[in-house]
């Protein structure tokens, strides 16, 4: 939601899907720049206290290319 009445009316947020409200917990939505193409900064190993998380990444990798075919 705009912070500001004005900002609503100039369309702040139009579009914008919280993750939290989607029922994957995945609004599947990139806010990088298109030129600069979605980055990844970490890499879990897999292995151990990593392996969750290696899982977790992927499930969400696959639910965004679910979403948006990218």
């Amino acid at each position: 939601m705009p912070p500001r009445p004005m900002m609503k009316d100039q369309g702040y947020g139009s579009g914008y899907v919280y993750d939290h409200d989607t029922e994957e917990g995945v609004s599947g939505q990139d806010y990088f720049p298109d030129a600069m193409g979605r980055q990844q900064y970490y890499t879990p190993k897999g292995a151990g206290r990593e392996k969750p998380i290696a899982d977790w990444l992927r499930e969400i990798a696959a639910l965004r290319q679910k979403k948006t075919g990218a």
